[in-house]
């Protein structure tokens, strides 16, 4: 007699079909386990984070009325400090000939030697009209072309993207209050006359207008903002 294998089942209980062969097992179907998920990507930065639940103590970030989020006090301070740096080489590459050649005036009449031998003393009043004098009109010049240029920088060179190099560096920009206005000459040039006029000529008002930011709600404006209605808001990179 053929013996069945060691390993087999033997058949359900039950009548057998009518066909032939086993009645199949009774029982729940069967169900495939579960799929993993993986956790959402977060996206590269500059990009809204992907939707879920804020965990406590989660803080917005600020918004522009256009949405756009706003730019932060460390990116507005060292793009302020790239354009600061532009305007710098710009004011010595114009202010060095003078001085150099003033200093090498001032020079040769202190190396000068009187016919008896003894050194030359300037008189007061010629030094103050031979040196002293032209060094404050070169001053005086060297201020009112950099008012030139602030204005051709900020404002005219600002006005096509609403970014200095500075800006762009930092990847911000100026935008109107309205998001329905364009940025206009006359709303830089008002940024213009606070930032850099009233600064000049006010003391410590840069300190005041930079520092504004700190504090101001809800845009986070400095004070040549809200006397232009702008803000400076963060772009994508």
């Amino acid at each position: 007699m053929t013996q069945p294998p060691p390993n087999a089942f033997p058949p359900p209980a039950g009548p057998p079909p009518a066909g032939g062969g086993f009645v199949p097992p009774t029982g729940p179907p069967y169900a495939p386990p579960a799929q993993y998920a993986p956790p959402a990507y977060a996206g590269p930065p500059g990009y809204p984070p992907p939707m879920h639940p804020p965990y406590p103590g989660f803080v917005p970030p600020a918004l522009a009325p256009n949405g756009q989020p706003l730019a932060s006090f460390a990116d507005r301070l060292l793009a302020w400090l790239i354009d600061t740096a532009v305007a710098t080489l710009l004011g010595m590459v114009l202010f060095l000939p003078v001085f150099i050649w003033l200093w090498f005036r001032m020079f040769r009449e202190m190396t000068t030697v009187n016919p008896d031998g003894t050194a030359y003393q300037p008189d007061p009043a010629t030094m103050m009209t031979d040196f002293f004098l032209p060094i404050l009109l070169a001053e005086a010049g060297l201020v009112v072309v950099m008012l030139v240029f602030y204005w051709l920088y900020h404002v005219e060179y600002a006005r096509r993207t609403g970014q200095t190099l500075g800006k762009k560096a930092m990847k911000i920009r100026i935008i109107p209050v309205d998001p329905s206005a364009p940025l206009t000459r006359g709303a830089l040039g008002k940024r213009y006359l606070v930032e850099f006029v009233a600064g000049s000529l006010v003391p410590f008002a840069n300190y005041v207008d930079g520092f504004w930011q700190l504090w101001d709600k809800p845009w986070q404006q400095c004070l040549h903002d809200k006397f232009a209605g702008t803000v400076v808001v963060k772009v994508a990179p």
